[in-house]
C-alpha cells in the first residue's frame, strides 16, 4: 500500500447518497412524479404568471437533457445559470429579460430541496472523522451549483472536514477531465502519486483518477463488472467504510 498523504472523494453516491425519492412529489399529467418543480414554479409564477406548472416541468426536464448532451461533447460543465437560461428559452421567455434576483431565488429554492434529498450514512462520517487524522481530506465533485454541494455537506457535518471542495461549475469541466482533478491537487500541493480517489462511477472516477496518475478505490456496491476501455482501478470495495480495511 503506498503511503498516501490524501484522500479525495466522490460526493453524490459516493460521501452522500442521493435519494430521488426524497424529492416533492408531484403529479404531472396523471403521473407521480419525484421534483423541486412544485417549489420552483411558485417563484417563477410571480413575474410569469402566463407560464403553467405543466409547461414549467416539462422546461425543468429538458433544461437538464440538454445541459446533459452539452456535458457529455467535451466534458464542460454547464453551470445551473447556464442551464436557467436554457429553460427559460424552452419556455419562449428571453433569458436576458430575466431578474437576476428571480434566477438566485430559484436556484436557493432548488438548492434547498436537493440537500434535503441527499442522506448520509452514519458509518460514513465515522469513517471521514477517522481518515481526518491520518490523512489531508477533499471532495472533488461534478455538480453545477457549488452552494447546493456546501450546503449537502454542512448539512450532513462534513464540511469541516475537508481541506479542499472542489466542485465542476467553478472549475469549468467535468469529470473525467484531468483539470477538475489537477485543480484539486494544485489546491492540496500534491502530485498524483500523493493521493488515493475515492468515487462509484468507473466511466468518471475511475477513468478521469488513473489518466492523471492517480490511484483509485471503486466504490462498487452491486460488484459489477468493469466497463470496456475502463482502467483497472486500484482498489474495489463493497461499501465505503471498507476503506479503513485498505488505508
Amino acid at each position: 500500500m503506498p503511503a498516501y498523504r490524501a484522500v479525495l472523494f466522490d460526493l453524490f453516491d459516493t460521501l452522500v447518497l442521493f435519494n430521488r425519492e426524497r424529492l416533492p412529489v408531484l403529479q404531472i399529467n396523471g403521473q407521480m412524479v419525484h421534483t423541486t418543480a412544485g417549489y420552483l414554479h411558485p417563484v417563477l409564477h410571480e413575474r410569469y404568471p402566463h407560464v403553467s406548472l405543466e409547461d414549467f416541468y416539462h422546461a425543468l426536464v429538458a433544461s437538464w437533457q440538454e445541459a446533459e448532451r452539452r456535458r457529455s461533447l467535451d466534458h464542460r460543465e454547464v453551470s445551473a445559470s447556464e442551464r436557467m437560461a436554457i429553460l427559460f428559452e424552452r419556455l419562449e421567455v428571453n433569458p436576458a429579460e430575466v431578474p437576476r434576483d428571480l434566477v438566485d431565488r430559484m436556484l436557493s429554492v432548488h438548492a434547498q430541496h436537493l440537500s434535503e434529498a441527499a442522506l448520509l450514512p452514519p458509518e460514513h462520517l465515522s469513517l471521514v472523522r477517522t481518515l481526518k487524522g491520518r490523512y489531508r481530506l477533499a471532495v472533488v465533485s461534478n455538480f453545477d451549483y457549488t452552494p447546493t454541494a456546501h450546503r449537502v455537506l454542512e448539512r450532513a457535518g462534513l464540511l469541516s472536514f475537508f481541506e479542499a471542495v472542489v466542485i465542476s461549475d467553478r472549475v469549468g469541466w467535468r469529470k473525467p477531465s484531468p483539470i477538475i482533478f489537477h485543480e484539486a491537487l494544485n489546491r492540496l500541493s500534491l502530485d498524483p502519486a500523493d493521493a488515493l480517489f475515492v468515487g462509484d462511477r468507473p466511466e468518471i472516477d475511475v477513468l478521469g483518477a488513473k489518466r492523471v496518475g492517480m490511484d483509485v478505490a471503486w466504490v462498487n456496491p452491486g460488484a459489477e463488472p468493469l466497463p470496456g476501455g475502463i482502467p483497472q482501478p486500484d482498489y474495489q470495495v463493497g461499501a465505503l467504510p471498507e476503506l479503513l480495511s485498505l488505508l
